[in-house]
């Protein structure tokens, strides 16, 4: 398993930062003439799943039905960032959801629990014209995860598993131009292959309209899960939901 250092988002963050400093700055952009855009979006989706602290420790569902997700809800949001020089994409993710539960496990006893997920995907590819205005991206990188667990089972136990890792991953983004104001834009990934986690993938799509020349609102659903296990502590879970946003391209 390949681990991270204490912050390993911060790190991945600030070498991302270094990068685009160096390849955006005055001369690089003169020459290169780099496009971009940037969307911040709201997200109802909660986390979905099962987390065990440790070997032969509770375990604690979270239901997956939406309106149940939306009552586990605390908080969920993501940006992405795509930068684009001729055929050459970069693309990069970051996504934070936090849910918490209450209830009982057998024999009754009083169990609560949150799990706040937060994950970074950096990623660099090709893009391909696939004519009648839809085009696609291959792409290949990194998704780095810190999940914080809290398990309290009164007045047995009261354990706060956390947990870092980096998965390699393969995904592809298309886009689809459907008139002078809409489009579709899909996107899929799968990693982890036993690298850090077992299984990640993530599916996500949406409905874009340009409001203005730099300036598009998307609605759209989205699906991130991992599948994750070391030392006894088990997170296998997901975070999916309905999602609103907003981008701007410069």
């Amino acid at each position: 398993m390949t681990c991270l250092p204490k912050s390993p988002i911060v790190a991945l963050v600030a070498s991302a930062a270094l990068a685009c400093t160096a390849a955006l700055s005055p001369t690089a952009a003169a020459a290169q003439d780099w496009s971009g855009q940037v969307t911040l979006y709201g997200w109802g989706a909660g986390v979905t799943g099962d987390v065990t602290p440790f070997t032969g420790g509770p375990k604690l569902s979270f239901e997956k039905s939406l309106s149940e997700v939306l009552e586990d809800l605390d908080a969920a949001f993501f940006a992405t960032a795509l930068a684009r020089r001729g055929d050459l994409v970069l693309f990069g993710d970051l996504t934070y959801s936090s849910s918490s539960r209450s209830g009982t496990v057998p024999p009754g006893l009083p169990a609560s629990g949150e799990v706040t997920m937060r994950s970074l995907t950096l990623a660099a590819g090709k893009r391909f014209d696939a004519g009648n205005g839809t085009t696609v991206d291959l792409l290949g990188g990194l998704r780095a995860w810190k999940v914080d667990g809290a398990v309290s089972l009164q007045p047995v136990l009261s354990v706060s598993p956390s947990k870092s890792f980096v998965d390699p991953i393969v995904g592809v983004r298309v886009n689809t131009q459907l008139s002078d104001r809409w489009s579709v834009l899909s996107y899929a990934d799968l990693g982890g292959f036993g690298v850090g986690s077992d299984l990640t993938w993530q599916a996500a799509v949406t409905g874009n309209y340009r409001a203005r020349d730099n300036m598009y609102l998307s609605v759209g659903w989205r699906h991130l899960a991992v599948d994750y296990s070391d030392g006894g502590t088990v997170f296998d879970g997901a975070m999916s939901g309905p999602l609103v946003g907003l981008t701007f391209q410069f």
